[in-house]
């Protein structure tokens, strides 16, 4: 994941950069949303099974509840990447902490 991490924090200032000229403050906000939710699939997918996936989820934070539930269901990936219980574990917050840089953070800093 810190591979994944470290190749897109590359791509986001590149791209951030080329593009600062233009009036994009929109399209990124909303590329950072995909880019986060398809993390939360990445790392849904590496914790496989669903004694690991219900673990993690309660080692974030998440209700047991809602993490017997989320671990056991059978939506797909790209679905469940969208769900409550995996937003309140992989927020902004943990992306941020995680080291994962955001596309508007970076156009902020190029127009202040």
């Amino acid at each position: 994941m810190e591979t994944i991490r470290d190749g897109l924090n590359r791509y986001i200032v590149g791209w951030t950069n080329y593009y600062a000229l233009a009036d994009g403050r929109n399209h990124m906000t909303r590329l950072d949303e995909w880019l986060r939710r398809r993390m939360r699939q990445i790392r849904w997918k590496q914790w496989k099974t669903t004694k690991n996936r219900r673990e993690n989820l309660l080692a974030l934070r998440v209700p047991e509840y809602w993490a017997i539930r989320a671990g056991g269901t059978s939506k797909g990936v790209w679905c469940l990447s969208k769900s409550p219980p995996l937003h309140q574990a992989m927020s902004n917050a943990y992306w941020r902490s995680f080291g994962l840089k955001s596309f508007l953070q970076q156009y902020d800093l190029r127009h202040n």
